[in-house]
């Protein structure tokens, strides 16, 4: 008797188990829920491409400042002139705006 009772009980545990791995298993395929699952996925890419292109981008400034080293492009100003405009990225305006050669264009 206690044997048959032992089986049935962990039978029934088994079948419960079962049943809720089935069921949740289910709820993770309803449309709603894929939905909701490629929405986190696109999050979660855009966020790794956006520390991606920091990243790049700190490279870039770096690797900017190691070559104006290198070739001397950080000389001493004259204390006379005012310093270097730098935009927000840390990077030295351009001292000649580069302008369009389109002469139709409005003035």
């Amino acid at each position: 008797m206690f044997r048959r009772a032992f089986w049935f009980t962990a039978g029934a545990a088994a079948g419960v188990w079962a049943t809720t791995k089935v069921n949740r298993r289910l709820k993770q395929l309803t449309p709603e829920s894929l939905a909701a699952q490629a929405a986190d996925k696109a999050v979660e890419a855009g966020h790794r491409l956006k520390d991606f292109a920091l990243d790049v981008r700190a490279g870039m400034i770096r690797r900017e400042a190691e070559l104006e080293e290198a070739l001397g492009l950080e000389a001493p100003m004259d204390p006379a002139l005012p310093a270097p405009r730098r935009n927000a990225l840390g990077h030295r305006d351009h001292p000649y705006p580069h302008h369009s050669n389109n002469r139709n264009e409005d003035h």
